[in-house]
């Protein structure tokens, strides 16, 4: 973001914080286009727009640190929790395991699309959504549809083995037989496996913990 778009945020931040409390900052939302131009909205028509939540969030969810610090908790996670509990309900799947997947893979950022062409909240390729039947693949509902079949299917492959069908997940599920069906040699594969098994115990953990107090 340039130094003008910094601005901007910061002003309208102030602006926001002169007529409105703090909590309405989740009323207004914002995109910067192509042009480096930033828009502002109560109504978000356009499916670019995000809850602008401050100029903190407006430069932090740009960055990998920023996205972690809120995954855990976040209001974009509670956002897509009812969409998520429904289709792992009809893929047999555990909802913390598609929350881990999507925290790691997107930050719950629908619109996310990555340098190698991945896109929306569980990251599919343009093959993987074509061959699960997704057309809009930053349509948050068909996208988690077609992670969640993709990820089934991987279990099925790997004989449940969860780690295999997470390398799979993200480095392809020929990568994972070519490699002797163990975990590929790649940094990023072998970053990606224990963190989302890390967030989907914590999941489990919170998931369990909250069932204990009702």
């Amino acid at each position: 973001m340039s130094k003008k778009s910094i601005l901007q945020a910061l002003i309208l931040s102030a602006l926001l914080a002169c007529v409105a409390p703090q909590p309405a900052f989740a009323e207004i939302y914002w995109f910067t286009d192509s042009e480096g131009v930033m828009h502002f909205s109560n109504v978000p028509t356009d499916k670019r727009y995000i809850p602008f939540a401050g100029p903190d969030r407006a430069v932090d969810d740009k960055t990998g640190a920023g996205r972690s610090a809120r995954r855990a908790g976040s209001p974009a996670k509670a956002r897509y929790e009812a969409a998520i509990k429904a289709i792992a309900d009809a893929y047999a799947l555990e909802s913390a395991l598609i929350h881990a997947i999507v925290s790691t893979e997107s930050a719950y950022d629908a619109l996310a699309v990555s340098k190698k062409g991945a896109a929306g909240l569980m990251q599919l390729m343009p093959e993987t959504a074509q061959r699960y039947g997704v057309t809009d693949r930053l349509d948050p509902v068909q996208n988690l549809h077609g992670g969640a079949r993709y990820l089934r299917d991987l279990l099925r492959m790997f004989n449940g083995n969860l780690s295999l069908a997470l390398a799979g997940y993200n480095a392809g599920e020929n990568s994972v037989v070519k490699h002797g069906y163990q975990i590929p040699p790649y940094a990023e594969t072998r970053t990606y496996v224990p963190k989302v098994l890390e967030l989907y115990q914590r999941y489990k953990e919170n998931t369990m913990l909250a069932r204990t107090k009702m």
